[in-house]
């Protein structure tokens, strides 16, 4: 039972990560469509700049629990990697309870106040001449902090040996 609910966990992340990765395209059509209108017309978009940052912020945000559940992430320990299976599972599962979940958890928390405000006061980015809301944009921060404490705590289980790999 327990390995179906990871299962179902970690496909609703991969689900997540593979209409993200589509960000991309939008991020390139954009920035495209504004060099073109820049060097061939003359004419820069006063959107073009807005619309790639919360592009790439979304994509970067909102891909992070993906990149965990593939295992994407950077490891910098030597030390790791020569590690039997266990031990590493051991040092995962430490590292999940003492670095991990707390960060994650404070991400959640302040980003879910920063993100309410930003709806309360409908907010509008003030930067640009366009000034597109960004009330949306500010509510990815707790929505992949969700995604990070699922697939963490996916991560964490499976560390535990509670549930196979």
């Amino acid at each position: 039972m327990l390995e179906r609910v990871l299962r179902v966990l970690e496909g609703a992340i991969e689900a997540v990560g593979q209409v993200v990765a589509w960000f991309v395209v939008g991020l390139t059509i954009a920035l495209t469509y504004e060099a073109l209108a820049r060097l061939l017309f003359v004419a820069p978009t006063v959107w073009a700049y807005d619309v790639t940052y919360m592009l790439y912020g979304a994509h970067f945000m909102l891909g992070a629990a993906y990149t965990l559940r593939r295992g994407g992430h950077v490891r910098t320990d030597f030390l790791y990697e020569r590690l039997p299976e266990v031990w590493q599972r051991r040092v995962d599962t430490i590292c999940y309870l003492l670095f991990y979940f707390g960060p994650v958890l404070a991400l959640l928390w302040f980003g879910s106040g920063f993100a309410l405000e930003a709806w309360r006061r409908a907010e509008r980015a003030i930067t640009s001449p366009w000034m597109p809301v960004i009330y949306p944009f500010k509510t990815v921060i707790p929505v992949a902090a969700i995604l990070l404490l699922v697939q963490g705590l996916v991560e964490f289980v499976r560390n535990l040996g509670l549930a196979g790999r």
